[in-house]
């Protein structure tokens, strides 16, 4: 076999394992608005909600997580500051639903370099079931919530959760979100699960309290910087297993603009690196890029013409990708296909700025992500 030859095989393969991981995704994933499963035993469950100021849909994000259709269920709304102004629509929204048991605990618990996960402590603590969820604010938690988490325990589970859905983009650089976290994090993260390679996402995580209890409890989480990392590693010390919800949650987007795409992608790229390394590594080989540019040496040293094979490779990336997003009900537009372009031309620079350490701002804390760990600095006291 020639170079020219091996070179043209090498982007084949790449975009032939981006087609599998779409089948297998798509096997795995239900559509959107598909019906949880039927439950016979609805134990009742507290929903632990870290909250920090006012957002995009916030008044919605709310009122939703009041109107679930579970028939016994509290929420806790955790508060690091007794001053942020997202209290006022907390208490102005239970005022509404004055059926659903609701309490805002107010208080810093700094027991790791997590903001958030210092943020969730109180409501674990406080939580009066057996079922626990951890769920960000930014959440759209459709009526059945609970029950697609709780249909999605088995026998096996550590752990259930979802990957957030992006949704109601406003403008290009939400659409560039969208096609971040849709068709490519989501696709990924459901085949590996399907392959028995499930890792723990924290946008909503079900855990059984007795379990985690016994094993340390939510503080056993701080033994990595991202609650979901060290979720997945100590649920695969117990033998168990992170098993995902059949059809993720929607995450409302509203304005992005590029920098903030790129913090929080830069973000999350380094959080993986650091805590998953080895998984983080061959990420330099996603999307469109890579099997591009292989395919164009292959031009270069005699194999196909540049038309053609560039063409070829661009159908075999994108085409795929927008037939996941019809078929499962996800967020498609015009400018679907020129963000996914962007975004792959964006992934290679965030690979390589995962690599790096410095600073980041997570909702208002500075973090600092070396490279083997991170540490918060403090925070105004403020909102």
């Amino acid at each position: 076999m020639d170079m020219a030859q091996a070179f043209a095989l090498a982007s084949g393969a790449l975009v032939a394992t981006n087609l599998a991981s779409i089948l297998i995704a798509g096997k795995r994933l239900k559509a959107t608005g598909f019906p949880p499963p039927d439950l016979r035993k609805k134990p009742p469950v507290s929903i632990v909600i870290p909250v920090r100021g006012i957002e995009n849909f916030t008044a919605e994000t709310l009122s939703r997580a009041f109107r679930l259709s579970w028939p016994n269920y509290e929420l806790l709304f955790c508060v690091a500051h007794g001053n942020d102004p997202v209290i006022a629509e907390i208490e102005r929204t239970a005022a509404e639903h004055p059926s659903v048991a609701s309490r805002i605990l107010v208080g810093d618990d700094r027991i790791s370099a997590n903001p958030k996960l210092n943020n969730c402590v109180k409501g674990w603590q406080a939580a009066r079931h057996d079922w626990v969820v951890l769920a960000d604010s930014n959440v759209l938690m459709p009526e059945d919530y609970v029950q697609h988490l709780m249909g999605g325990w088995r026998s096996d589970s550590g752990l259930v959760c979802s990957t957030p859905l992006g949704s109601r983009p406003d403008g290009f650089w939400a659409e560039v979100e969208c096609t971040f976290l849709n068709t490519q994090q989501a696709r990924w993260q459901y085949a590996g699960e399907a392959l028995g390679l499930g890792f723990a996402q924290g946008k909503s995580m079900l855990w059984y309290k007795p379990m985690l209890d016994a094993n340390g409890g939510i503080h056993a989480l701080n033994a990595e910087i991202a609650e979901d990392a060290a979720s997945t590693k100590l649920v695969n010390r117990l033998g168990l297993k992170v098993h995902l919800v059949s059809s993720p949650f929607e995450q409302p987007l509203g304005r992005r603009t590029g920098h903030d795409i790129w913090s929080r992608q830069c973000r999350w790229s380094r959080l993986r690196r650091v805590t998953f390394p080895g998984f983080f590594t061959p990420e330099i080989l996603l999307g469109l890029l890579p099997p591009l540019s292989l395919a164009l040496i292959a031009v270069a040293l005699g194999v196909g013409t540049l038309p053609s094979t560039a063409l070829l490779v661009l159908a075999g990336i994108y085409l795929p990708e927008i037939a996941l997003a019809f078929a499962k009900g996800w967020r498609l537009s015009r400018w679907s296909v020129p963000a996914m372009i962007v975004r792959d031309v964006m992934l290679p620079a965030i690979w390589l700025r995962a690599w790096l350490g410095g600073t980041i701002d997570w909702r208002g804390n500075t973090m600092t992500i070396g490279t083997t760990a991170c540490e918060l600095e403090e925070a105004p006291a403020g909102p």
